[in-house]
């Protein structure tokens, strides 16, 4: 495996995990980064840049992330607040007076990140041209009756985080979730992150598409467990929150599409390399290079726990702060002050505090799973047991 990039004395357990995630765990093409204490220590990448493709991967490949890019824009109003223009516990019809309908009039901005507003599903699907138009969405989740009382539970917003997080940076701030990330995060920290690839960069992106994992026994070295029973049904009942919640777009988007890439679903679309994700986690837990994003109170309030237990919509226990996972069982990171977001099929990004530590892992050969990801934890136990 031709592995480029560099690794710093100390680290090289994951460059190592890193190799054998292409001998042994089906990757394809890949890329890893890691930040201590603000200085990259980790920067490769292998394979191809298209899944199904010969091209190799380049050094400035990026591709979607999926769910990985929802701690980006969970920063956006983090950041609101900490400069005083979002309040976390007002009622979230106070920027967006529309959204008060259907029982909503006490869903707070809190509840938005912490996944408890009750909104992780529409009546009627969006198609993918109304789920990128940025008013069909924001207007459909304005409409909808919550399916339990905002508040008093949680479960994974999986599609409608897009509407109810970008409406909400759009209303405070006049700008769009996208231009505020551009301006106010990427370009000061020099990121490779969007969510609305621009055409001057769409060059760069590779094909994503689901893989199969290596066979369990087969020699792949992946730990295979099998998923409850009430997991497997809910994912295979049409009518479930589970599948309504993945389903609020309709058909299911093609991700390689320009105009998909083109468009600003903060949910689901964020697009980077791994090293613009551990950038952007690294400076939200301390300084690079003279930036810095979250102030010590900030950082507090996105790792305390805000939700935690059965999730309605994942069926599994979770744990929430205000727009990140937190370190558990279903989502394991470095440790128990770790936060971040994994994307579906692979990706992650995330931070601990205490260790100094910020990863960034991006994939093109999606696998079967939403917070867990063999490969990725593969890196992180290689992190810990470099530190």
């Amino acid at each position: 495996m031709d592995v480029r990039g560099t690794v710093a004395p100390g680290f090289e357990a994951v460059r190592d995990a890193f190799v054998r995630n292409f001998e042994q765990r089906g990757e394809r093409g890949a890329a890893v980064a890691v930040y201590r204490h603000g200085r990259k220590v980790v920067d490769l990448w292998a394979g191809t840049r298209d899944v199904d493709g010969a091209e190799p991967w380049a050094v400035d490949t990026v591709q979607i992330v999926r769910s990985a890019g929802k701690g980006v824009a969970a920063a956006v109003p983090l950041l609101l607040h900490q400069r005083g223009q979002v309040d976390l516990d007002a009622p979230v019809g106070t920027y967006w007076p529309d959204f008060k309908a259907n029982g909503k009039e006490r869903v707070l901005v809190r509840h938005l990140l912490a996944h408890r507003a009750g909104l992780a599903a529409l009546d009627t699907p969006l198609t993918p041209a109304e789920a990128a138009d940025q008013v069909s969405g924001p207007r459909a989740v304005a409409a909808q009756r919550p399916q339990w009382e905002p508040g008093t539970d949680h479960g994974y917003h999986a599609q409608t985080y897009s509407w109810l997080v970008g409406e909400l940076v759009r209303r405070v701030t006049g700008r769009t979730i996208g231009r505020w990330i551009a301006e106010e995060i990427a370009r000061p920290l020099g990121l490779d992150f969007w969510f609305g690839l621009p055409h001057d960069e769409a060059h760069r992106i590779g094909r994503i598409a689901p893989v199969e994992p290596p066979p369990a026994g087969g020699g792949g070295g992946a730990l295979r467990t099998r998923p409850k029973r009430s997991v497997v049904e809910a994912y295979g009942d049409p009518a479930s929150l589970t599948r309504r919640a993945f389903g609020a777009i309709d058909p299911f988007p093609d991700e390689n599409d320009p105009g998909y890439r083109a468009a600003e679903l903060p949910a689901s679309n964020g697009v980077a390399t791994a090293r613009g994700l551990a950038r952007c986690y690294a400076a939200m837990i301390g300084e690079v290079d003279g930036q810095r994003l979250f102030a010590p109170a900030t950082l507090t309030l996105a790792r305390t726990e805000e939700s935690a237990g059965p999730d309605r919509v994942l069926v599994v226990n979770t744990r929430f702060g205000l727009g990140y996972m937190l370190h558990g069982p279903s989502a394991p990171l470095l440790g128990p002050g770790s936060f971040g977001h994994p994307g579906r099929g692979g990706s992650l990004g995330f931070a601990d505090p205490e260790a100094g530590v910020a990863l960034g892992y991006v994939t093109n050969g999606l696998q079967k799973g939403v917070t867990a990801d063999p490969r990725a934890q593969a890196l992180v136990r290689a992190v810990r047991s470099a530190l």
